[in-house]
């Protein structure tokens, strides 16, 4: 396979103060253009009508009052002081008087008849030389043409001017230079927050979370970029740190049972015990190997949930019917702790669209917390109320049990949390509610605590109501094909 060829990076700072200098420069050369096509037509055309009066000056001071053509005395001062008065260049202008006949009687600078008929055409009228204009006027006495006054001027000096070409070079070159100083100073203020967070960003993606991101801007995009991004940090670094203490907790609590596992087993293999204290380490062993293998249950249960390959049903239930035999097959179950399990009769009867296995789940790990929360000075009870709404049907499973504190209720939803009692009392991942959650969720349900105290707790589950099917034999069959999976997939005993 060909290699690709990485492209090569700039900066945002480079990569936009580039392309607008030459998107600048562009812009302002074609305006200078049209500003330089515009002045010098414009300058052209003024040039013009001021050697044409000029002209006309000069025509009025040659002729004398009886008509005849006379160059006054003191004539080249006279047109020095117009010339200047005018602002035309004496060097790139030739004077000529010439009578009615084309003969010359005054130039400047000084020609001769020859020279003057071949700077002029034949009629007198234009120059022979493309690059010179030639701007006449007649010499007029009393209605009668007494000559001419022809002013030779050259094309470049009528449309050109030094003065004009150095002002609108440095107005072009101050623009540019404003707009790109501008575009410089605005794509550094704007990069410069984004560079601290892209280094930031590298410091994280190392693993060093302790980044100091000191930026201070007016923009609000940009302060809600660096108060994200701050937020972020803080965030990914308390979820390192609990990454790291739940890897802690799970590993101390799977090791725990195989430490003792292979403790006991050893000790019966070496004959430290024997007969009956053999079979009791055999028992202990047993009751060992059966938390670990639901700790890791309850591994597999939640990543197979995460990961989105746990299949949750959508099925017509009867949640009263349901809830009532999974209480009785648990209470069943329960023969090393006296407990009494009550389900208050209620009128709440109606199906809900959900996944009886799952429900399951849901209330018997509710019922194991409850188990789990026991008080030894008083005989456990646990109380599951069904509470009917418009679009829901709630499961409230209460006990009288120690309570959770208030430190600990808001985080007994989380992953791996568990309380210090369970931790002294009871081995387990805590992912029970974790999970239990999910899967209500999956259900377009929801489960939470609704009250605690040292008196004891409630858990609420709440699942969305289907309305009755209008045969009743259908909604029959249903109730009885998912009782009948409650009852063969077996119980599931999970920990808070």
């Amino acid at each position: 396979m060909p290699k690709r060829v990485r492209k090569k990076q700039t900066s945002i700072l480079s990569y936009w103060t580039f392309r607008y200098f030459i998107i600048l420069c562009t812009s302002l050369a074609i305006i200078a253009l049209c500003a330089v096509y515009w002045i010098m037509d414009t300058a052209k055309s003024s040039r013009l009508n001021t050697a044409a009066l000029l002209g006309q000056e000069i025509a009025e001071r040659v002729v004398t009052e009886n008509g005849e053509l006379r160059i006054p005395p003191k004539f080249d001062r006279l047109l020095d002081s117009r010339t200047s008065f005018f602002e035309i260049n004496s060097k790139d202008m030739c004077l000529l008087v010439l009578d009615d006949q084309g003969n010359l009687l005054f130039s400047r600078p000084k020609l001769t008849d020859s020279e003057v008929k071949k700077k002029l055409t034949d009629d007198l009228g234009d120059s022979r030389d493309r690059r010179f204009m030639a701007i006449t006027t007649p010499i007029e006495n009393g209605g009668e043409l007494k000559g001419q006054v022809t002013l030779l001027q050259s094309k470049r000096s009528l449309m050109y001017s030094p003065n004009e070409m150095i002002l609108v070079t440095v107005l072009l070159l101050t623009l540019i230079l404003c707009g790109w100083f501008t575009v410089y100073l605005l794509s550094r203020k704007l990069s410069r927050p984004i560079r601290k967070v892209a280094v930031s960003a590298r410091h994280i993606a190392n693993g060093n979370y302790d980044v100091d991101l000191n930026v201070e801007t007016h923009e609000q995009e940009m302060t809600e970029l660096v108060a994200s991004f701050r937020d972020m940090t803080l965030k990914l670094k308390q979820l390192e740190e609990w990454r790291a203490l739940s890897l802690a907790g799970v590993t101390h609590e799977l090791k725990t049972p195989v430490t003792s596992i292979k403790g006991l087993l050893l000790a019966i293999r070496e004959g430290v015990v024997t007969h009956e204290e053999a079979n009791e380490f055999l028992d202990i062993a047993l009751q060992e190997s059966v938390r670990l293998e639901r700790m890791v249950a309850d591994l597999l249960h939640y990543n197979a949930f995460s990961s989105g390959s746990l299949e949750v049903r959508k099925d017509a239930v009867e949640l009263s019917a349901l809830v009532s035999e999974i209480a009785y097959q648990w209470q069943l179950a329960q023969n090393e702790v006296p407990v009494e399990v009550v389900v208050e009769p209620s009128a709440a009867d109606g199906i809900i669209g959900g996944d009886a296995l799952r429900i399951q789940q849901i209330v018997v790990n509710l019922l194991n917390n409850a188990k789990q929360a026991a008080v030894p000075e008083r005989k456990l009870r646990i109380e599951i109320r069904l509470r009917a709404g418009e679009d829901h049907i709630a499961v409230e499973v209460s006990d009288n049990g120690s309570g959770i504190t208030e430190e600990e209720q808001p985080h007994i939803f989380e992953r791996f949390f568990r309380g210090m009692r369970k931790k002294r009392q009871t081995r387990g991942l805590g992912l029970g509610l974790t999970y239990s959650r999910l899967l209500a969720q999956a259900q377009c349900g929801q489960l939470w605590l609704g009250s605690s105290s040292p008196a004891g707790s409630t858990f609420i589950l709440e699942l969305r109501r289907l309305r009755p099917l209008p045969q009743e034999s259908e909604n029959d069959a249903k109730q009885m094909v998912n009782s009948r999976a409650v009852l063969d997939s077996g119980l599931q005993s999970q920990g808070r």
